[in-house]
């Protein structure tokens, strides 16, 4: 038992990838298993990340070295040993938690709603491979493997796009998506030899502490925040996300919006443990505020007009991403003022982050339902769709839940998250919080809409014997809801727990630094 408890880290990554090659080998030889494999693994995964996140919270930040025994004085690189180094922080383990609970929750959906499609073996690989990759990405000190991780989670993300929608236009999605991103890894794998070049090291808390605001170090600043913008589907760098969303099988859009908030904690690493303590944070504070409201206008405004019900909701995908880069960018923006930070700074950057997790619940739990309405139907246009809740009365339940917590409406998980962002960023620019406002009333508007012409109504004689959706796809939407209320009823405690431990290890360098080099070089 403590040999498990002590290598965590290790099986975050070795349980997913080991499950990954057998799931081919078990489809081939044993198939009536592979079900109950699939759901095996990835529930092993997501116990080993909630643990581990279980663990940083309680014990503080965990350093995993693989193959030493511990970090010790090695003379090269700083004394840090060239091998994988794990820094499991309070953020790592936040975004850790996050990817637990919806990884296992779209698995459980996925078994139900994959069922009858060919080339399970190799699409749960794929998916596998995905869940790699991100808890990766959120675990890893040493950007080289951060970016091994990425380029896992961008490959197996595109060849999960193109499975089963016919016409050409899941494939159409699939190669933006994974040029847009391959251009984006490509400029990370830029940044990093930038820094290698200056450092001669790739472990973060090494170059963190030896970070000097030169000409090099902000060409990979303005590189990291370009390519990481990318994978978060941030505004202007959002183009491939609507088209590759809209296609994917909806239980793989669900995780596909953890895989580009594992972008978003790359870039929140970047500026606040890389770059914290040798840039002007206001400047770049206020590049990510406007990447925000960006973000924000712009996706709920092409939200609006869309016809295509994953399409909207990929867009939405967008403008709820521009909260979490507004509150975490206010947060950076007074990095350097103590009293700003301690006055409203906190509480900002506790938002962005709350609303992370909020975000990949409750959009996880819409895409969800949405791909139960399409399951029965076969249809995503909205104007071919109508009297639904006549039949498919859980799935009903389970829209309007997310989609009032997605408008930030009491008492679900949106709420508490927006709220915390509208008071922090009233206080550091009230027009700004008045965008977010209106945003989020815009957001409830179309989802209304939505609701209505899907839910409401008669029954349409063309859905009259259409039937709820299996047990395990319920189930799945049921994981997700629970977490969508819980958080919504007790904020104070999830803030408190989880939260901003996340928030701290971010606004303190030096610990990141310390827990890692052990106080000296």
């Amino acid at each position: 038992m403590n040999l498990l408890l002590d290598n965590l880290p290790a099986l975050l990554i070795a349980v997913p990838l080991l499950g990954a090659f057998l799931v081919p080998v078990i489809g081939r030889f044993l198939p009536k298993i592979r079900d109950a494999w699939i759901i095996l693994v990835s529930f092993l995964a997501s116990l080993a990340a909630v643990i581990t996140a279980a663990a940083v919270f309680l014990k503080g930040t965990l350093v995993y070295v693989f193959g030493a025994a511990a970090v010790s004085s090695a003379a090269d690189s700083g004394g840090i040993p060239f091998r994988i180094i794990f820094t499991i922080d309070g953020f790592g383990a936040f975004m850790l938690l996050s990817a637990a609970i919806v990884s296992f929750a779209v698995v459980l959906y996925l078994v139900a709603s994959q069922k009858e499609r060919s080339g399970k073996s190799e699409f749960y690989a794929l998916y596998l491979l995905l869940t790699a990759g991100i808890f990766g990405m959120v675990s890893t000190g040493d950007l080289f493997n951060f970016f091994v991780f990425l380029e896992i989670n961008t490959l197996a993300g595109a060849a999960l796009v193109s499975y089963h929608r016919k016409g050409g236009i899941a494939v159409e999605g699939a190669i933006k998506y994974l040029i847009v991103n391959t251009v984006g890894g490509l400029m990370v794998l830029f940044s990093i030899g930038l820094l290698y070049a200056q450092y001669n090291s790739l472990n973060m808390a090494f170059l963190a502490s030896q970070m000097t605001w030169t000409t090099l170090n902000i060409v990979a600043l303005v590189l990291f925040i370009t390519a990481l913008g990318m994978k978060a589907g941030a505004v202007p760098f959002h183009f491939a996300t609507p088209d590759a969303y809209s296609v994917a099988p909806s239980g793989i859009t669900a995780v596909m919006v953890v895989a580009s908030q594992a972008g978003l904690y790359g870039l929140f690493r970047v500026l606040f443990t890389l770059y914290g303590g040798s840039i002007n944070t206001v400047t770049i504070g206020w590049v990510i505020i406007i990447l925000g409201i960006l973000s924000m206008v712009i996706g709920v405004t092409m939200a609006l007009p869309q016809k295509d019900i994953k399409r909207l909701l990929a867009y939405h995908a967008v403008s709820q991403t521009g909260y979490m880069l507004l509150g975490v960018g206010v947060a950076f923006a007074v990095l350097g003022d103590p009293a700003a930070t301690a006055a409203f700074g906190q509480t900002a950057m506790e938002g962005g982050l709350f609303h992370i997790i909020n975000h990949a619940l409750y959009k996880g739990l819409l895409f969800l339902a949405v791909g139960a309405v399409i399951y029965r139907t076969g249809v995503w246009s909205l104007n071919k769709l109508g009297g639904l809740g006549h039949n498919m009365k859980w799935t009903m339940v389970f829209f309007l839940i997310g989609a009032l917590a997605i408008a930030g409406i009491p008492p679900f998980n949106g709420f508490a998250s927006k709220l915390m962002i509208y008071e922090s960023v009233f206080a550091f620019n009230p027009a700004l919080s008045i965008i977010a406002m209106v945003v989020s009333i815009l957001t409830l508007a179309s989802f209304m809409k939505v609701f209505h012409s899907v839910f409401m109504g008669p029954r349409l004689p063309e859905y009259e014997n259409v039937k709820e959706v299996p047990k395990l796809m319920i189930a799945g939407m049921i994981i997700l809801t629970i977490f969508v209320i819980g958080f919504g009823l007790v904020p104070d405690l999830v803030v408190d727990s989880i939260v901003s431990p996340a928030a701290a290890a971010l606004l303190n360098q030096g610990s990141y630094i310390t827990a890692v080099l052990g106080g000296g070089l």
